[in-house]
């Protein structure tokens, strides 16, 4: 298994619903999780949403629909107006693998925002529900991944190309096997794995409330053809070649490395909704109190049934991933959570490579917001208003926890841990 294989599957992780086990759950649960329509799946999962009140179980898969249906709403939306994908961990928004759309309607910068308000608005939604189950319910669902799937083109069916399996080996370019040889991608999800995905929902909702806290029009009307190279935006016929396609990596082409150039000059956004970039910080503070419930319940785990995230105790290396996680492992990952945790709080500083002795305070850069440019906090004088003097992070904190993850690296394991 290579390492971009591994790094890939982790990340498409953040997209993928958690369930309870067939025997337990009601049966409008099963119905959803195995539907080949979106009227199918839609049904089901309103009758789980009036049922989540009185019973965990259809709390938790209706939390579940709910998460990777905002992700259906985010997918839909870019195929609409001809969404091609830069395949760019830069835009880690951006990285479904959407179908050619040749007929995509035009797209304005108020309806772009609109498909991130209803992706962001449905997360919360999901969250909410998933946060309602009680910590203590006993819930364990047996889900084949290649029966679980979204709209990826909005023609109304879930259809096999459209399943987490496919999106997964997409994304990896064929790097995962999806024949009838390869490993069963069928988990059992538990009560630690509703934590996983409500963290998850919390790190989403995090990024998309800071693009919206954002006058982000300029990025849009000078670059976003790159992404969108036939939604009629205003540089579309003056710098996008009609033969050209985005789908493929950012930088194979002259053309796209210049756009991204552009989007990257481009990223000096006004603060237009200052409570949304608030948000985000306690959104990332929520994620990270999920993180360690998730790890404490997966501490005390006795079983070992085709775990999505096992615990030291739990033996044996994950189908995805390829990866079996140790005690080394875990208390590197909590201790990593509480160096973020400290960060968010304002209580040790993040240090910039070009100022000794003063670090950024990110408390007041999320709660005191002033207009983000990309490169200006690159190169320092757009994070100055948050430097301060205290503890100050070293590279000898980062390389300490680096070193527990080995040779998988600490990327693979976060992007799967949560």
């Amino acid at each position: 298994m290579t390492m971009r294989r591994v790094i890939l599957a982790a990340a498409l992780f953040a997209f993928l619903p958690a369930s309870v086990a067939w025997a337990e759950m009601p049966d409008e649960a099963k119905s959803m999780f195995e539907a080949k329509s979106v009227a199918d799946r839609n049904t089901a999962l309103s009758t789980l949403e009036a049922a989540a009140a009185k019973d965990p179980a259809s709390a938790y898969a209706a939390g579940a629909g709910e998460f990777f249906t905002a992700l259906e709403l985010l997918a839909g939306g870019l195929h609409r107006h001809g969404f091609e994908s830069p395949r760019s961990f830069m835009l880690p928004l951006m990285r479904l693998p959407v179908p050619d759309n040749p007929h995509p309607q035009p797209l304005t910068y108020e309806e772009f925002r609109a498909i991130l308000v209803a992706f962001r608005d449905r997360l919360e939604k999901s969250a909410v529900t998933l946060g309602s189950v009680p910590k203590d319910a006993d819930i364990g669902m047996i889900v084949d991944l290649t029966h679980v799937g979204i709209d990826l083109n909005e023609d109304g069916k879930l259809a096999p190309d459209e399943s987490i399996t496919a999106i997964m080996a997409s994304l990896s370019r064929g790097s995962i096997d999806t024949s009838n040889t390869a490993p069963s991608l069928t988990f059992r999800f538990d009560r630690a794995d509703g934590f996983w995905l409500q963290g998850y929902a919390e790190f989403l909702m995090a990024q998309a409330d800071f693009w919206l806290a954002h006058d982000f029009r300029n990025a849009f009307d000078g670059s976003f053809h790159m992404l969108f190279p036939r939604a009629k935006l205003p540089l579309q016929d003056t710098l996008v070649p009609l033969d050209g396609g985005m789908s493929g990596n950012m930088f194979a082409s002259e053309w796209r490395f210049a756009d991204f150039i552009s989007l990257v000059h481009l990223v000096n956004w006004p603060v237009i909704e200052p409570e949304r970039r608030r948000a985000a910080r306690r959104h990332l503070l929520e994620m990270i109190r999920l993180s360690r419930e998730d790890w404490k319940s997966i501490l005390a785990e006795t079983d070992n049934d085709r775990e999505w995230l096992p615990g030291p105790q739990q033996k044996g290396v994950n189908p995805l991933t390829g990866l079996e996680v140790g005690e080394e492992q875990v208390q590197a990952w909590l201790a990593t959570l509480t160096i973020a945790e400290d960060l968010l709080e304002g209580r040790a500083l993040l240090p910039h490579f070009r100022i000794t002795g003063k670090g950024i305070n990110m408390k007041r850069f999320f709660d005191e917001p002033k207009p983000f440019d990309l490169v200006l906090s690159i190169t320092g004088p757009g994070i100055a208003p948050y430097l301060e003097s205290g503890k100050i992070l070293t590279s000898d904190d980062f390389d300490q926890i680096q070193r527990e993850f080995g040779g998988a690296g600490f990327l693979t394991f976060a992007l799967w841990f949560n």
